[in-house]
């Protein structure tokens, strides 16, 4: 999280060139918002000046006509002043909430995009903070930044020019106490400006830890260790409360600082003033007006010493945001993809289209060269059922994570029906495939959502054939709302085994060319095994299969098994083949079988990772 600490340049033109982007849509809102801003800020200059004029002109000449005229068109002044100021604020608030908007859109249409390589390398936690604090930081640049600044600079030169203009020697009087604003506001942006860097990376720590326990929340209660996580999230709770406070004292320091110097400017100019009203070289309207002028002088200054850290921190939050925009996208479609052959006849009516599948010579490794998988070669056939067994850690699931294009070979290459899949469309590529993992992933929403998955093709009907076909409807119409009942996050309401009959209905409901199973059983007891494994009969029915199994039993009646072994393919066989030859298979199916009739495997299974 040592990037969310860092806060870096105040100002990047590179930074606020690409974020200006995202403003050039809404051009004609910040047109707008300028003008009110002018509007505003001349009917805040025009106040004190009549006030001058009643003083001068009216009350101290004793003249009561006219004055009631002048007393409308001030009050015209301040509905002017308030309608331009509502305009601005509703104006930049809608326009920043609109680039908030569309700032998020573009980041999570990037995620989804970005291959999975990324995220073993980034936490969630950090990820969801892109997306929420940094924004929150570029809507409050825009909001109250790079605008409203420019009204601040309006008001600070307009009440220079209307004190000049008055009296320029008691102008730089008021002027005297400007060094003391520059030394106060110096230290408060260099100490808030570290004590915002704290806070920020607490924030991020803060986000990643939620993320993490949430989720794990099951194991945190197995094991029993909610005090120890509580304490943890109150040590970093405690330092993110702490690092706010210290804020809080620049901030309770900056403000009554900036009012007490404030208070000496005015100090100056009545004592100045005063004497020259006395002398009669001022007149006591202007004296007032030059007061009102250094109230509202000062203000500005305030502001803008703010807006710098909001500048400062956008500049942060931005180069993040555009560092996570820029990350390459490692996995898409070519500018020019091929298309697959088409199969003949006889293959489409024994495979439904084809889809011959080929590894050649794959060679890949998550890290470097630790290579997974080590010069794998196998083939496919459409319509044809494969196993794929071995150790863990032996590269099974790295198969199909290459195989669907969610990492990319690094030698060697895997074709279907003779075209390398990096030359091929990454949907049509994907489209031909549904994948049933081990754990499943279901969504908020509800059980028919969770089998069509946003698809408008399958429709009711279609969903109720799956879920009747893999024997999932009996439980579907317990539930209350039946499919259309509500499904808790993560599908947490759900037993393993509903959910996994509700992962084989919604690849029923796909109607995949290609059926990928890993370990599809591994985690549901022995009844509802034989449920699921009936499912997967007709799940399998008349296409292309692809299964990773530990229990071998589920793979038997496979037409092809694959034996896998530390990165290499070192059998390949039916079952009773490899069984006759007596190899690694062999060694597997003696110790799930001996485990499985009790009895303790003999010592040439013990032995299998040694000879093998």
């Amino acid at each position: 999280m040592q990037d969310d600490e860092v806060l870096g340049k105040a100002y990047d033109a590179r930074l606020m060139r690409r974020l200006l982007q995202y403003l050039r849509p809404y051009w004609r809102s910040v047109v707008a918002a300028l003008i009110t801003i002018v509007v505003g800020g001349a009917a805040s200059l025009v106040q004190p000046y009549l006030i001058k004029v009643a003083i001068d002109q009216y009350i101290a000449a004793r003249r009561l006509t006219g004055l009631d005229r002048l007393a409308l068109v001030y009050l015209a002044v301040l509905v002017i002043a308030f309608v331009a100021e509502y305009a601005q604020t509703w104006t930049m608030q809608l326009t920043g909430q609109r680039i908030m908007f569309d700032l998020r859109m573009a980041i999570y249409r990037h995620l989804q995009r970005l291959d999975l390589r990324y995220y073993d390398r980034n936490p969630v936690g950090r990820l969801m903070t892109r997306v929420t604090s940094d924004v929150d930081v570029i809507n409050d640049l825009f909001t109250s930044g790079v605008v409203t600044v420019f009204g601040d600079v309006f008001t600070l030169v307009g009440i220079m020019v209307m004190m000049l203009w008055m009296n320029w020697r008691l102008a730089l009087v008021a002027f005297a106490v400007l060094p003391l604003i520059v030394l106060i506001a110096q230290w408060f942006r260099r100490n808030v400006r570290d004590s915002y860097r704290v806070v920020r990376g607490w924030i991020a720590r803060i986000n990643a830890f939620l993320q993490e326990n949430i989720t794990g929340m099951s194991t945190v209660q197995l094991f029993r260790r909610e005090p120890l996580n509580f304490a943890r999230f109150d040590e970093i709770d405690r330092k993110h409360r702490d690092a706010n406070v210290e804020s809080i004292f620049y901030y309770a320091v900056f403000y009554p600082a900036i009012e007490a110097v404030s208070t000496l400017a005015t100090a100056l100019i009545i004592w100045y003033g005063g004497g020259s009203v006395l002398r009669n070289t001022l007149t006591l309207g202007a004296l007032v007006a030059f007061i009102q002028y250094s109230q509202r002088f000062f203000r500005p200054i305030s502001d803008m010493s703010e807006k710098f850290n909001v500048l400062q921190s956008a500049m942060a939050s931005s180069e993040r945001i555009f560092r996570l925009l820029d990350e390459p996208v490692a996995i898409e479609s070519p500018a020019q993809p091929k298309r697959r052959p088409a199969a003949s006849a006889d293959v489409r009516s024994a495979s439904g289209g084809g889809g011959h599948i080929r590894f050649e010579d794959v060679w890949f490794a998550y890290n470097g060269e630790d290579w997974v998988l080590k010069g794998i070669s196998f083939d496919v056939k459409p319509g044809e059922r494969v196993g794929i067994v071995g150790a863990t850690g032996s590269g099974k699931t790295t198969l199909i994570n290459l195989l669907l294009r969610f990492y990319d070979v690094q030698r060697g290459r895997i074709t279907i029906d003779g075209v390398d899949i990096r030359e091929l469309d990454l949907a049509d590529v994907r489209g031909l495939f549904s994948l049933v993992l081990q754990d499943v992933h279901l969504f908020s929403g509800t059980i028919a959502d969770n089998i069509r998955l946003g698809n408008g093709s399958i429709d009711d009907d279609r969903i109720r054939r799956a879920a009747r076909a893999v024997h999932a409807e009996p439980f579907i119409e317990r539930l209350p709302g039946g499919y259309a009942g509500a499904v808790a996050e993560r599908g947490a309401t759900l037993s393993v085994g509903q959910k996994q009959l509700l992962s084989f209905a919604r690849a029923l409901a796909f109607d995949p060319r290609v059926l990928i199973l890993d370990e599809a059983t591994s985690s549901v007891d022995t009844e509802t095994e034989l449920v699921i494994r009936d499912a997967l009969h007709v799940l399998m029915a008349d296409r292309t299969t692809i299964a990773i199994a530990h229990r071998l039993s589920t793979i038997q009646d496979m037409d092809k098994i694959l034996v896998l072994h530390k990165g290499q393919l070192r059998e390949s066989g039916t079952h009773q083949e490899l069984l006759a030859h007596r190899g690694i298979y062999f060694k597997l199916f003696e110790l799930q079988y001996r485990a499985a009739d009790g009895r303790a495997p003999s010592a040439s299974s013990e032995k299998l990772e040694v000879r093998s």
